[in-house]
């Protein structure tokens, strides 16, 4: 018939094979740089540049090098540029490695790496991230995680044994020096608290021999203050001012310290010094910070960018310092992470429903961007289906947020409904193009992405609803969300699955024993049993269920009661398992305990083990192979 259109599935190879992922964009004197990190590589991180004016990009960590930091186990914050030197994380020994970049770069040779500093003792392991380069003292600086706690470091550009020059009690993170280069600012928390649910910005002053003094607490909250408060990314713009993000107003807000060069430090400041909120609204100008490199806002030298969340969407915009209205900048994304500015311009990972993620280029003077996306799209225009937002009633009948990717062709009563939950659990479902997401639609299934209580983009009171309520509120928005399609007409009961990964793998679990809508599950690396989480995890999420459980041990019973383990009697519905043998963020045998525990109860189960893979998979193969294999597993089970 003439005009038909006749889609066909989009194949797990061409949603995941060659779909590197973009990380770290960094601008400086015309040169952009970012790390990419690819899936056909074993998920290899690599480093990039390309000079203003050329197109094609240089490789400058080809071959066996791998970027990546080991802080926290999530790491992020993998290299630092200031001028011609360049220093970078690589994963096969730990270690600083500097490069040398030249003078003319367009037509020179990059020569190799310098090692700055060697392999710790594996008895009292080290790691660096988070850094910076000082270049009027010739040195890197940033976070060196060892000894259980943080530690501010210096590192000679020349090479040498780390200084210390501030421990925090627990943490740190997020330094910034300001433009004469005598202050930093740098963000600290402590347990049993994460840094979105308390910490403190501190500022201090270098002395001529380069070591910190006069340092103190300039905005944020303690552990032992009656408030929570947050802080996100400290920025120096105009010279001596200094901007964070805090959500002392219930949102991550922008706010301003003027001449905070000038301050005279010492004691507990924090309430009495000036603030003033650059741009009051109910939007996020922040996001928790799981990893180092997270940035949301960027001064090029003249002007503030920044973008903001506001009900899932991103958008971005000049900030003027003096009080005048948001100037919106107008480019086609809503999904924007990663920002950096230099001289006029502005680089960022962004995404569109119909764009993949990739490098945006905007000229800030002139108004006009570009963007290149990581991975071209497989899929016709006629073939992406594109999120659309949902409001439903959830836990506690309060409005709870999502995003619905309809089947091409449309939803009805008899399509399959595949229900996601982020990971994190502070995450946020966004509303850049998923080819993993259209992988699935192009079947004839429906995704709903559930923003649950606990996400992020919605303000402090929405992130909060999970404290003390993890598997219960999470759980109950999800169903909701799935039962408000259904009562739409938009799916059909008997097909209706659940997956997810991470916290969102024990979201997926706790909804199959405690919920009566779904009726298969996929679970990648996720938590079965609380109380193991709670004695067997890594030292940034060690207090981490304090606030989303109860204080173990004393809420052991909450703990029993909320772990799928000890309810797989439950559990009446197929469930498949992935696990990375390498995780240590949730240890193998939560997995393997529970598809045992499930398989003695006579309920159709499969386990996938990945040696080599550990808290999230790296490799594109077995990223096929676990997509591949979900869809078949609920193929098989509804009978489609």
């Amino acid at each position: 018939m003439a005009g038909l259109q006749v889609h066909v599935p989009l194949p797990a190879a061409k949603a995941l094979d060659r779909t590197l992922t973009v990380k770290e964009p960094r601008l400086l004197e015309g040169r952009l740089f970012w790390l990419e990190q690819r899936p056909w590589e074993s998920g290899r991180t690599t480093l990039m540049m390309r000079i203003d004016g050329v197109d094609d990009p240089c490789e400058l960590t080809p071959g066996s090098w791998n970027l990546r930091s080991r802080v926290h186990e999530y790491g992020g914050g993998i290299y630092s540029v200031a001028g011609n030197s360049l220093v970078f994380v690589d994963d096969g020994d730990r270690c600083l490695w500097r490069i040398d970049l030249p003078d003319q770069p367009r037509t020179a040779r990059i020569p190799p790496p310098h090692q700055l500093t060697v392999p710790s003792d594996r008895g009292d392991p080290r790691a660096f991230a988070d850094g910076f380069i000082d270049r009027g003292r010739q040195r890197w600086l940033g976070v060196m995680e060892q000894g259980g706690r943080d530690h501010l470091v210096q590192v000679p550009l020349m090479g040498g044994e780390p200084t210390i020059l501030r421990s925090a009690g627990d943490f740190c993170g997020y330094a910034a020096v300001s433009p004469s280069g005598s202050h930093l600012a740098w963000v600290e928390w402590q347990q049993p608290f994460m840094p979105w649910e308390r910490s403190q910005l501190w500022l201090g002053q270098f002395d001529n021999r380069g070591q910190l003094s006069c340092t103190a607490p300039i905005a944020g909250s303690s552990p032992w203050d009656p408030v929570g408060i947050s802080v996100f990314q400290p920025l120096w713009v105009n010279g001596a001012d200094l901007v964070v993000a805090t959500d002392r107003s219930g949102w991550w807000n922008l706010d301003i310290l003027s001449e905070a060069e000038a301050l005279e430090l010492g004691g507990n400041t924090c309430s009495a010094l000036p603030w003033r909120p650059l741009l009051p609204m109910q939007a996020e100008f922040g996001m928790p910070q799981w990893v180092y490199g997270m940035r949301t806002t960027a001064w090029d030298g003249q002007e503030l960018v920044a973008a903001a969340c506001r009900d899932g969407r991103w958008e971005l915009g000049i900030v003027s310092l003096d009080g005048a209205p948001w100037q919106l900048l107008p480019i086609p994304f809503d999904d924007l992470a990663g920002l950096d500015a230099d001289d006029g311009a502005l680089v960022a990972i962004a995404a569109s429903p119909r764009q993949g993620p990739g490098l945006l280029e905007v000229d800030l003077r002139l108004g006009t961007f570009r963007h290149t996306p990581a991975a071209p799209c497989p899929l016709p225009a006629s073939a992406i289906s594109e999120p659309k937002p949902i409001w439903f009633s959830g836990a506690g009948g309060r409005p709870t947020h999502g995003w619905f990717t309809p089947p091409l062709g449309g939803a009805d009563s008899e399509s399959p409904l595949l229900v996601r939950g982020h990971s994190g659990p502070t995450a946020m479902a966004s509303t850049g193009l998923n080819l993993v997401t259209q992988f699935w639609t192009s079947r004839g299934w429906g995704v709903v992405d559930v923003n649950y209580g606990g996400s992020t983009g919605f303000g402090r009171a929405y992130r909060e609803r999970l404290n003390g309520q993890w598997g219960v509120v999470d759980v109950a928005d999800c169903a909701a969300a799935a039962l408000a399609l259904l009562s739409e007409g938009k799916a059909s009961p008997d097909r209706v699955a659940i997956e997810g990964s991470s916290a969102g793998g024990f979201t997926v679990l706790a909804a199959l024993c405690f919920a009566d809508v779904f009726r298969a599950g996929a679970c990648r690396y996720g938590v079965g049993d609380l109380s193991a989480l709670a004695n067997d995890t890594h030292r940034f999420e060690a207090r981490y269920l304090d606030t989303l459980v109860g204080q173990w041990p004393g809420e052991r019973a909450t703990y029993e009661a909320r772990s799928p383990l000890h309810h797989v009697d439950r559990i009446r519905c197929p469930v498949i398992f992935f696990q990375g043998l390498d995780d240590n963020v949730v240890p193998p045998a939560q997995t393997e305990t529970m598809a045992l525990a499930l398989s003695r109860a006579n309920i159709p189960v499969e386990m996938h083990l990945y040696p080599g893979e550990g808290h999230g998979f790296r490799d594109s193969q077995v990223r096929i192979q676990v997509l591949e294999a979900t869809e078949a597993f609920f193929r098989r089970h509804f009978e489609l």
